[in-house]
């Protein structure tokens, strides 16, 4: 088992950092590279280093020298999409619009919604005809009972007024 406060999974191993090269080592290699670039240098290079008014155009057009096969063969990702810039000239604005595939899905769904509520409203959808068959049941049974209330009601008013004449003339007499 671990000690409190310890995971698992360091096994022990120190943690080995990577020392930054001396600034005396840099120096050397600086040397080394610019050396190196005397005898193959690019001339547009060095008029760059010596004539430094020069606009940063030239490093669009510099392209470093190949080596080997790669001068040879252009190689280019066929997956990679390019973007195209327009101008607002050549861009097309009374031509239609073309949509994406889910725009028009939207849209189209959008539309068959709407014709469904119209047809579903003038009663010629199923459900829709369902729903007033449903309605007229509910109607019809709503009328009964208020029927039948009223009838008891009546019942009821008849019965007292019966039994108000029984008391009426048990008085009277």
């Amino acid at each position: 088992l671990p000690l409190p406060g310890r995971g698992w999974g360091r096994g022990g191993a120190s943690l080995q950092l990577l020392q930054p090269p001396s600034p005396r080592c840099r120096k050397e290699e600086e040397e080394e590279q610019e050396e190196g670039e005397g005898a193959t240098g690019d001339p547009k290079k060095d008029k760059k280093s010596l004539d430094s008014d020069e606009s940063d155009e030239d490093d669009e057009d510099y392209q470093q020298k190949r080596k080997g096969v790669e001068g040879l063969i252009d190689i280019e990702n066929p997956n990679r999409v390019i973007q195209t810039t327009k101008k607002v000239t050549q861009l097309d604005l009374d031509g239609p619009k073309e949509l994406s595939r889910r725009e028009r899905e939207e849209i189209e769904k959008q539309k068959a919604k709407e014709r469904y509520m119209k047809m579903h409203l003038a009663g010629k959808t199923e459900q829709a005809k369902a729903d007033l068959a449903r309605l007229a049941i509910i109607r019809k049974q709503r009328e009964e009972a208020a029927r039948k209330k009223e009838e008891e009601r009546k019942a009821k008013d008849e019965a007292a007024m019966a039994g108000k004449r029984l008391q009426s003339l048990s008085l009277n007499k």
